[in-house]
């Protein structure tokens, strides 16, 4: 017997045996998982979404306090020229 006919008589004998009792609560505990996965997956993206814009904020406060793209003064004076 070849590997995909032993399969097909492990399937046949799983499907011929009795099957398991389903609890009666099944459908509610898991509608009930399913609604707090969706609420803790929902406060989660408000959580980053709110951590997004703090640091957006930060960084454009940052940037309007020190300026990063205007040039520097210069540490040097500039050379006499017509001496």
């Amino acid at each position: 017997m070849n590997g995909p006919e032993r399969k097909e008589d492990e399937v046949r004998r799983l499907m011929d045996a009795p099957h398991p009792v389903v609890p009666a609560d099944l459908g509610p505990r898991a509608a009930a998982i399913g609604a707090r996965l969706l609420r803790r997956h929902r406060i989660a993206r408000r959580a980053w979404l709110l951590l997004l814009v703090a640091a957006v904020i930060a960084c454009t406060v940052w940037a309007t306090v020190t300026e990063p793209w205007a040039v520097p003064p210069s540490d040097t004076t500039p050379p006499l020229e017509g001496w």
